[in-house]
């Protein structure tokens, strides 16, 4: 396990090539300073709005005689003006084009929380199959409003987005897989087991720094308990090139958009174009 934190600063604006050659190679990049503090208050005052009124699509992941609390919820922009800013206009629908070289369509944010003293783990996974589309030109940008040890970091396997496979999905209350077959997607390796045949990644974060990643990209993350003494608020505002198109999967897709017209593009203003 490796910290790359001193991979990139602030500056990554004027050293833009370079990280976007990074994130097609590895997959994931670690930004610092991209958020500045009237950001971060801004999103931090929009997922309290959230944990207050979950949206229709919100989950509870811990269990009743669990500790802590591990809660998720996704595409609330539209109605939580904190996401909608941050999402639409700024530093991260900026980022995102340095990183696709391309004007990027927003997909959808997604919010976990993990309380203080919860034990639930992120499953290995990696984003693309739980999705409604299909395309290479894509990026999640993770932003944690607490900071984050190491050891409480999101982990990755570097590179993993070009591996050429697909996995199925797994769910995050209990770690089982969607459906134990499916044409064209195999189930998750237990990555655990064989950690050393990769070369697996974590990062100490500040809030304010942005963890980019490749929807490819297999990566897990641990509870809070016994590694950090505060709770983790992250938000995933995720983002899309131009080679983005609607796609079925053999499971119910996340987000449950419907309808769905497979192979269309995403010529939709539920995915608006971040043109300014």
């Amino acid at each position: 396990m490796m910290d790359q934190s001193t991979d990139r600063s602030a500056e990554w604006v004027t050293h833009g090539a370079d990280l976007a050659a990074r994130f097609q190679q590895d997959g994931v990049v670690v930004v610092r300073g991209v958020l500045d503090d009237a950001q971060l208050a801004q999103l931090a005052e929009a997922v309290d709005e959230n944990l207050a009124e979950p949206g229709p699509w919100a989950n509870d992941y811990t269990p009743t005689d669990g500790t802590g609390r591990f809660f998720g919820d996704y595409v609330n922009w539209e109605r939580i003006d904190g996401y909608r800013q941050a999402a639409l206009h700024g530093p991260l629908p900026e980022l995102a084009r340095t990183l696709l070289g391309e004007t990027p369509r927003f997909f959808h944010e997604h919010i976990l929380v993990k309380e203080r003293d919860t034990h639930e783990i992120t499953p290995w996974h990696h984003d693309e199959p739980y999705y409604c589309i299909d395309g290479a030109a894509n990026v999640s940008l993770w932003v944690s409003l607490d900071p984050v040890p190491r050891a409480a970091g999101v982990e990755f396997i570097v590179g993993s987005h070009r591996w050429g496979r697909r996995f199925v999905p797994r769910k995050f209350v209990d770690h089982v897989s969607y459906v134990s077959d499916a044409r064209g997607f195999e189930l998750v390796p237990d990555i655990d087991s064989e950690r050393d045949r990769h070369e697996i990644v974590s990062f100490a974060i500040e809030p304010g720094d942005v963890i980019a990643f490749h929807y490819r990209t297999l990566h897990s993350a641990p509870g809070t308990a016994g590694r950090m003494p505060t709770r983790r608020r992250a938000i995933s505002f995720r983002y899309l090139g131009s080679d983005a198109r609607f796609a079925t999967r053999p499971w119910l897709h996340s987000p449950p958009y419907d309808p769905i017209d497979p192979g269309q593009p995403l010529d939709d203003e539920r995915f608006p174009l971040v043109t300014a």
